[in-house]
């Protein structure tokens, strides 16, 4: 089915993008997974191109923009060739990039955004502990505030970009007596006395993302580095997680789909019994249902999409098309390990690979069981 929500603006973009995917990732993939992270200078070239920045204020640095899809369009772009990859990009671009623009001072601006542009101070975000997973309300890293500091400890971990972020937007609790109006965001940047990581983690994929655990051991925080209100720190991630689970439907569906589509072009050259094996007609009902699928899916994301750009989705919506995206994204790409046989359990395959990585679509950004936790409470039940 055509898709109708870009225009050829978005698509120049898309083109710039893929031109940089081509030249710059795909011929390193293995290098990547070596190393478990992605080199400065993959975040450097990807500052040259414009990609980093893209709905920062030019007067930071950044394209200007504020059409979200432009933004969409790029990470479409990089989950047609890695999902791993496409999830560090969107942590720094997507999910962090609206903290920095939209709660900051004007004097935090001029310190981290034009950097933040062009590559040289890469950002994560850090919300999840080791006893909380999607309770956010329940973390337990303190911030005590100490004249024109905070001291900070605790700790984090799945921290995309974790190991090698400049700076660090984390969630602790300025309030011991409040849940969710006691938290606070502040930006820890590399250097802090007090601030460590543990190892690279070793995840079962997404094997290309830098994910890790963070410490924090009586680390002096300035104020003038808080991030926003005090005690608003909860709001703030929950106005901002609606564009984070649009974006992780944006990059679940494309992934699915190219993934889908290469399988679509194996089946019909690989020959079995004399003929195609997407002849058969089990295979040719099986492809036909997961096409349908993915088109009745990316439909409903794109409707999202335009929701959110013009400031209208809501946070059931989106935790519908989070959870929906994740679900159809796992399904379609267990079908085509099946449709590849015993090649695609092999790892010199693309759907091996992306089998693998899709499965922890389906924990973060949310829980889907949160998702529907979300929904159910916006129905009223």
């Amino acid at each position: 089915m055509r898709r109708t929500l870009y225009g050829p603006e978005h698509e120049e973009l898309r083109a710039t993008a893929r031109e940089f995917l081509q030249r710059t990732v795909v011929p390193r993939m293995d290098e990547f997974i070596a190393d478990r992270a992605l080199p400065r200078d993959f975040w450097l070239e990807a500052g040259k191109q414009g990609l980093l920045g893209l709905h920062v204020p030019d007067e930071w640095g950044g394209g200007g923009s504020d059409d979200y899809l432009f933004g969409t369009v790029v990470g479409e772009e990089f989950a047609k060739v890695s999902a791993s990859i496409s999830s560090c990009y969107g942590i720094h671009a997507g999910v962090v990039a609206p903290y920095l623009v939209e709660l900051t001072t004007d004097e935090q601006k001029a310190r981290w955004l034009p950097r933040f542009c062009t590559g040289e101070l890469v950002t994560a975000i850090a919300m999840t502990e080791p006893s909380g997973g999607s309770d956010l309300a329940a973390l337990k890293t303190t911030a005590v505030r100490d004249g024109d500091d905070w001291i900070l400890n605790g700790s984090k971990t799945f921290i995309t970009n974790g190991y090698g972020a400049d700076l660090v937007v984390v969630a602790a609790r300025t309030d011991p007596g409040k849940r969710a109006k006691g938290i606070t965001l502040f930006a820890v940047e590399t250097g802090m006395e007090g601030f460590t990581r543990g190892r690279k983690l070793d995840k079962v994929g997404q094997t290309e993302s830098d994910t890790a655990e963070l410490f924090f051991s009586d680390v002096r925080v300035p104020d003038a580095n808080r991030i926003g209100d005090e005690g608003m720190g909860f709001i703030h991630m929950m106005e901002r997680l609606v564009q984070e689970r649009v974006g992780a439907a944006v990059s679940n569906t494309m992934h699915a789909r190219q993934i889908l589509d290469e399988t679509i072009e194996y089946v019909k050259e690989r020959k079995a019994f004399g003929q195609s094996v997407g002849s058969f007609q089990h295979n040719k009902f099986k492809v036909a249902e997961l096409v349908t699928k993915m088109d009745v899916t990316q439909a409903f994301v794109d409707q999202c999409i335009l929701a959110h750009a013009a400031g209208e989705l809501s946070t059931a919506d989106s935790a519908k098309a989070k959870w929906w995206s994740a679900q159809v994204q796992n399904d379609v790409l267990d079908e085509c390990v099946q449709l590849y046989g015993g090649y695609g359990y092999m790892n010199e395959y693309r759907v091996a690979r992306a089998w693998r990585d899709a499965r922890v679509t389906k924990i973060w950004a949310g829980s889907n069981e949160i998702m529907k936790e979300l929904i159910g409470r916006d129905l009223g039940l």
